[in-house]
């Protein structure tokens, strides 16, 4: 098992750790300014490799039902369990905010997909594609909603996920398999080209992120909602994914990935949503952060034991 996990740890979570730290070290020392590249991020690579993902990827629509519904069904439990939390610690609104957004929400985008990528190939990157966009809607409706509460607005929400070019490369890629379709040779040999470039350009990203966020001012109060943010997403997070899986009868490759991605840390968007609408950015940031750097050791485990299931 040991040997197991650390086999994992060199051979997945090692090159991954390369871009990250990278990232890391141009955010710390050159004041690396990841605007103009989570524009690119957004508006470029993102939608490049969804529509290379989708367009070739061997999913049937047996596992896309049961894809859409575990995000569902993940998100609900998730949400419950924050609110309990929530109430039993007697939490303030903004808090109540923070935590739903850290137990709900994963990093299964810039750090998730070249996970799965490394760890179950090309097969388990096609699988994890529909969850990866289902994610963005929710992160833009719900997340949105969670963060906000009575400030929410469904027209700005809408509007918020139909202005990212990731759903329209999600609906071209569509209607490419409805009808049978291949992009031009060429044009398909650019987007891999693009799409190529995700993951170093993703992670680099990610790694500058987490320099900002260590950076930001923390508060000393609210320990007990750090450490219960961090209990729900290390190791409450998983074992409620695994009982949605279960549920809904999910075996194979597509439970292994979306055990995973539903495992992920915190999804750095969320201190975004948090700082917008006042929902303890704090308490998010340091999740984030913490979540990140627990998940180089937690996740070869689980990688470990999907594999071996």
């Amino acid at each position: 098992m040991i040997q197991s996990v650390l086999s994992t740890l060199y051979q997945v979570i090692v090159p991954l750790s390369i871009p990250v730290i990278v990232g890391a070290l141009l955010g710390r020392f050159k004041n690396l300014d990841t605007k103009p590249l989570l524009t690119l991020y957004l508006y470029f690579l993102t939608p490049a490799i969804i529509l290379n993902t989708l367009a070739t990827a061997e999913i049937s629509m047996d596992d896309v039902y049961k894809t859409l519904a575990f995000s569902l069904l993940n998100l609900i439990f998730l949400w419950a369990i924050a609110n309990i939390v929530g109430k039993l610690l007697k939490l303030d609104p903004s808090e109540v905010s923070g935590l739903t957004l850290i137990s709900t929400f994963t990093n299964s985008v810039n750090y998730g997909l070249p996970l799965v990528l490394l760890a179950f190939g090309q097969l388990g990157l096609d699988k994890a594609s529909v969850y990866v966009i289902g994610q963005m809607i929710i992160v833009n409706t719900i997340g949105v909603y969670f963060a906000a509460r009575s400030q929410f607005s469904v027209k700005n929400a809408v509007k918020s996920v139909f202005s990212l070019p990731a759903i329209y490369a999600a609906l071209l890629a569509l209607l490419l398999r409805i009808f049978s379709l291949h992009l031009p040779a060429e044009v398909a040999t650019g987007v891999a080209l693009v799409a190529g470039g995700y993951s170093p350009v993703v992670l680099a990203i990610l790694g500058a992120q987490m320099v900002k966020v260590r950076n930001m001012p923390s508060a000393r109060k609210g320990q007990s909602t750090f450490w219960t943010g961090l209990s729900i997403r290390l190791i409450l997070a998983p074992l409620v994914a695994y009982l949605g899986l279960s549920i809904l009868q999910i075996t194979g490759t597509l439970f292994s990935v979306l055990l995973i991605l539903a495992s992920m840390p915190v999804a750095v968007n969320a201190v975004v949503l948090a700082e917008r609408f006042n929902a303890s950015p704090e308490l998010v940031s340091k999740c984030i952060l913490w979540t990140t750097l627990a998940s180089f050791l937690v996740l070869p485990v689980l990688i470990v034991l999907v594999q071996g299931a």
